[in-house]
């Protein structure tokens, strides 16, 4: 058999695409045609490029069953949803490169109601005109934390850039240096400011600001005291920082409006979870601070938003702010606020149902058992790995509570035809990706961030990827 012989057992495009088993796909035509077409022309670059010796390699490549198995692989790569539901073993609650925080399963009927239908955005039903769609959520907010007056834009990022572009534009902003922070992505504190007009003044220096550094900054310049919560980052040894109280009487004397960025916008006290102790929302909203920024999918459990609260007459004027246009949240972001901080009236409720919360919760003993199931199930299948149950730590993440670490159990696999990153290959890229964490030569399932409907998933997953 010679090349050319090949070449013509190449069935065409159009014979392909009649083919039953092709016609049976949910795709398009057009995107059956172009995982065709590749898929053909891989073959005929193979042709062109292997030995004659070789060809016989080549020539199975060209059976029909193999050909619409490579048809359907290439569909499912490069043209289903590109954005996957993941399972998360890592133990990282808060995993931003997961998608953060989970929206509690208790409201996805309410979320999907206002998403697939019209709805009252910005329309007010008493008075039939238009309205406004920051009421959505201005009285739950009001209500959950006893403020003044609420705006929520996309993000926490935005919410400090609308905050400083409306009160410090043009004119100088003073922040401790040790606040300096930089977010995810590379983003840091002082490209925001600069972004949105103000100018930064640093004070202090990296390990130890007194409020004596910021009163001595303060000219006529001056339009507002910051106060940046360093959620992604620890400073131990020899520190010193300004509290709350103390920024805000500063503000009060020279009549100039202090802000905080709060960051990851915790609701609880972590304490009685065993994690050290976090600021809180209200906490720093009860020191009197007028305006406080944080985030809404970190560790208060819903969408990605940032909501800024305080007093009315700034939050008034933010709302005149042209750049609120380009920072405004859609009505699916506003559905699944509302409906996570309805649960929060009910606290005890709001820690099972909140996903973040309900895992920071667990305790040793819960994942223990948690383990043994998920071994068992695993167990059942016919699979020859070995597994092990091990003590670990898990992580909240996100940006949240650095070095914070609590005890928690892992499940690790290992197996002797498959090395441990074969293991975690093979696990990441199956149909649906299960994303682990390989430490000191294991691979290891962290039962905290599992959810108990994954079990037989993970367990099908593994007989199916490491027979």
């Amino acid at each position: 058999m010679n090349k050319n012989e090949l070449f013509r057992k190449i069935p065409s495009v159009e014979e392909i695409l009649i083919l039953e088993e092709i016609n049976e796909l949910d795709y398009p035509r057009a995107l059956k045609t172009e995982a065709a077409r590749e898929v053909l022309a891989s073959i005929r670059k193979k042709i062109a490029n292997v030995r004659d010796e070789e060809l016989s390699i080549v020539a199975e490549e060209i059976n029909i069953n193999s050909i619409i198995k490579n048809i359907i692989t290439t569909l499912e790569k490069e043209f289903s949803s590109s954005l996957k539901k993941v399972i998360n073993g890592t133990g990282t609650i808060l995993h931003t490169n997961l998608g953060r925080s989970l929206i509690s399963e208790s409201i996805k009927d309410e979320i999907w109601k206002i998403a697939s239908g019209y709805s009252n955005l910005e329309y007010d039903l008493d008075l039939g005109q238009r309205g406004s769609r920051y009421s959505h959520v201005t009285k739950i907010i009001k209500l959950l934390l006893n403020v003044e007056d609420v705006l929520v834009v996309n993000n926490n990022a935005a919410a400090v850039l609308l905050v400083l572009s409306t009160f410090a534009k043009d004119e100088e902003v003073i922040v401790s240096r040790g606040e300096l922070v930089e977010v995810g992505g590379a983003f840091r504190i002082p490209s925001v400011m600069a972004m949105s007009g103000a100018k930064l003044v640093e004070v202090g220096s990296t390990n130890k600001t007194r409020i004596s550094d910021y009163e001595e900054a303060i000219t006529e310049n001056t339009k507002l005291l910051m106060k940046v919560h360093t959620s992604n980052y620890k400073m131990i040894g020899f520190t010193e920082a300004v509290s709350n109280k103390e920024l805000k009487k500063l503000g009060e004397k020279y009549d100039l409006p202090v802000v905080e960025d709060l960051g990851s916008g915790v609701y609880f006290d972590l304490e009685e979870f065993g994690l050290k102790h976090e600021p809180t929302i209200r906490e720093s909203i009860n020191s009197g601070i007028d305006l406080v920024t944080f985030s809404g999918d970190k560790l208060l459990g819903g969408p990605q938003a940032g909501v800024i609260v305080g007093k009315k007459e700034y939050i008034d004027k933010m709302k005149k702010n042209q750049l609120l246009r380009a920072l405004r949240v859609d009505k699916i972001t506003l559905a699944s606020l509302e409906a996570t901080l309805k649960l929060y009236f009910d606290e005890e409720k709001a820690k099972k149902e909140i996903p973040a919360m309900r895992m920071i919760s667990y305790t040793v003993e819960e994942l223990e058992e948690k383990a043994k199931r998920l071994k068992s199930i695993i167990e059942e299948k016919e699979v020859n790995v070995e597994l092990e149950i091990k003590d670990e730590f898990s992580t909240v993440g996100g940006g949240s509570m650095p070095g914070e670490e609590f005890p928690t159990k892992v499940l690790t696999i290992s197996s002797e035809k498959y090395s441990v990153s074969k293991i975690e290959e093979k696990l990441r890229l199956s149909k649906n990706h299960i994303i682990g964490r390989v430490k000191d030569n294991n691979y290891m399932l962290d039962l905290r961030t599992i959810q108990n409907s994954e079990f037989e998933i993970i367990a099908e997953e593994i007989e199916k990827n490491l027979k």
